[in-house]
């Protein structure tokens, strides 16, 4: 696979993570599209490592530091995503953000 082919799927795929986060409101497809952002960063990583023939692979290390990393973040994050639906019974992002912006002295204490 040319160089420039793995560059050219690798910022497609970062273009649709990011307009995933920029245009989704639900949580879970926000992470989605973040999950997707780190796979294209991935996919250069290991490209560029193949592309200089590094004798320690440092891309290719990299790409698994990234993805031990995106675990994480996903764990994490959807750790948060289940305790917001519980407390607020949705997911969605305006409407947590709507309900973050009140002012607290205002809100009913029943809700």
């Amino acid at each position: 696979m040319h160089l420039a082919l793995a560059i050219a799927l690798s910022a497609a795929l970062f273009t649709v993570g990011v307009y995933g986060v920029l245009v989704r409101r639900n949580a879970i497809l926000v992470l989605m599209s973040i999950e997707l952002m780190l796979g294209a960063v991935n996919l250069n990583l290991v490209a560029f490592d193949l592309l200089h023939h590094d004798r320690l692979r440092s891309g290719q290390v990299l790409a698994l530091f990234v993805i031990a990393i995106a675990a994480a973040e996903l764990g994490l994050g959807l750790a948060i995503v289940l305790l917001v639906y519980r407390n607020h019974g949705t997911i969605a992002i305006d409407a947590v953000r709507d309900h973050a912006d009140r002012d607290p002295a205002t809100v009913d204490r029943a809700s």
